[in-house]
C-alpha cells in the first residue's frame, strides 16, 4: 500500500483519496454501498464540500461508525464570518462528527488572510482553537491565488487541479508545496473525465510523493479500479508513458476541464459537457452522445446570448462562447458524416 504524508499536518493516508462530489448524483443506498466499500478497500481520506448538496450527509450516514479511522476534508464558500459559522455548523451536523480534519476555503477569488476585512481567516483560527477543525486549507483553480496561499504560510493544504496534462507552472506549484510543507491535494486528476486511462493517471501521480489524488467516483466498478491500485499501485512504464504522450498531444491547448464555474448559464446550456463534446466523442463510445437527448442539448448552444458570464467566470481564461460554437459545428458534422457511412 502506498501512502502520502499530507504536508506538515501529520496526516498519513492511502495514495487513493475519495472525491465525494459525484455521490450527490446517486441515491443514498448506492452512495452508502460505495463509501463503505471504499473504506473497506483501504481508502481513508474523504473530500467533500458544503456546496455538494447531500454529499456530506451521505458520508455521515455511511462512515460515522468508523470516524476515528478516516480523515475528512470539507469546504466552505462563505464570503463572511456569519456564513462561515453557518456552513461549519451544518457540515459538522451532516457529517455526524465533532471535528473536521481539514477545513478548506472553496475556490474563492482571493486568498483569505488575517485583517483583510472579511473575517474569514479569523473565523478559521477561532474554529481551530475550539477544536472544531484541525487544519486550515484552501482549494482553487487560479494559479495566482494558489501561489499566494503557499507563500503566505497560512495554509496547511492546497487543493488544485493536477494530472498528467499539467503545465510546467502546475508542476512548479507541487514543488513549492513540498518545499514549504504544504500538503497538495490533487483534484481533476482525470481532467474532468477526458483522461480515460486511470492506470496511467495513477502512475503519473506516483512520481510525486507529496501529492494526494482524490478520485471522483459514483459507480462501484469505477471504485474497484482504484481499490485495485491500493493493493497493486501502477508504476510508470514505457507503455504508460506512450499513452501519456499521446494524450498530451490530443489534449494540449485550449480545452474545457469541466469544473462547472461557468454555471448557471442564462440560456440553459450544459456548458461543461457541451464545451468538451468534440473531445468526448473521440475518447468514449459515441452512441450515447449522438442520441436525441444530446442533440437537443447541443442545439441549445444556438441560444447563447453572448453575456460572457461563462468566460468571465472561467478560471482557465477560455473564450467559452467561441469554444461552444466550434464544438457544435464539429458535433453536427460528425453526426452527418456518421449517418452517411
Amino acid at each position: 500500500m502506498t501512502t502520502v504524508k499530507i504536508g506538515n499536518t501529520g496526516i498519513i493516508v492511502n495514495k487513493n483519496g475519495f472525491g465525494a462530489l459525484p455521490i450527490q448524483r446517486i441515491d443514498s443506498s448506492q452512495a452508502r454501498q460505495i463509501l463503505i466499500r471504499a473504506f473497506e478497500g483501504g481508502i481513508n481520506f474523504f473530500d467533500t464540500s458544503r456546496a455538494y448538496s447531500d454529499s456530506e450527509e451521505k458520508i455521515g450516514m455511511s462512515l460515522s461508525h468508523v470516524r476515528d479511522k478516516i480523515h475528512i476534508a470539507t469546504k466552505t464558500k462563505a464570503s463572511n464570518a456569519d456564513e462561515f459559522w453557518s456552513d461549519l455548523e451544518k457540515s459538522l451536523q451532516k457529517l455526524k462528527t465533532d471535528y473536521i480534519d481539514i477545513y478548506q476555503f472553496h475556490n474563492l477569488s482571493f486568498c483569505p488572510k488575517p485583517g483583510d476585512g472579511t473575517g474569514l481567516y479569523e473565523a478559521m483560527l477561532e474554529a481551530k482553537d475550539k477544536g472544531l477543525i484541525n487544519h486550515i486549507g484552501l482549494t482553487n483553480h487560479k494559479m495566482h491565488v494558489a501561489m499566494e496561499a503557499i507563500e503566505s504560510g497560512l495554509y496547511k493544504t492546497l487543493q488544485f487541479p493536477f494530472s498528467y496534462l499539467a503545465t510546467e507552472d502546475e508542476i512548479r506549484l507541487v514543488e513549492m508545496c513540498k518545499e514549504n510543507g504544504v500538503g497538495f491535494i490533487a483534484m481533476k486528476s482525470l481532467a474532468g473525465g477526458l483522461i480515460n486511462n486511470s492506470r496511467a493517471a495513477y502512475a503519473y501521480l506516483s512520481l510525486f510523493g507529496n501529492v494526494l489524488p482524490i478520485w471522483g467516483v459514483q459507480r462501484i466498478n469505477e471504485l474497484e479500479e482504484f481499490l485495485e491500485y491500493v493493493k497493486n499501485p501502477p508504476v510508470m512504464t514505457p507503455e504508460i508513458l506512450d499513452v501519456i504522450e499521446m494524450d498530451k498531444k490530443i489534449l494540449s491547448g485550449e480545452f474545457c476541464r469541466g469544473c462547472g464555474y461557468c454555471l448557471p448559464c442564462p440560456a440553459g446550456i450544459d456548458i461543461p459537457n457541451a464545451a468538451r463534446m468534440s473531445l468526448m466523442i473521440r475518447r468514449a463510445p459515441t452512441k450515447g452522445f449522438f442520441g436525441e437527448a444530446w442533440q437537443i442539448k447541443m442545439k441549445k448552444i444556438e441560444d447563447c446570448i453572448d453575456c460572457r458570464h461563462c468566460s468571465d467566470n472561467c478560471p482557465y481564461g477560455l473564450d467559452t462562447p467561441n469554444l461552444l460554437k466550434r464544438n457544435l459545428e464539429d458535433y453536427e458534422q460528425t453526426i452527418k458524416t456518421s449517418s452517411e457511412v
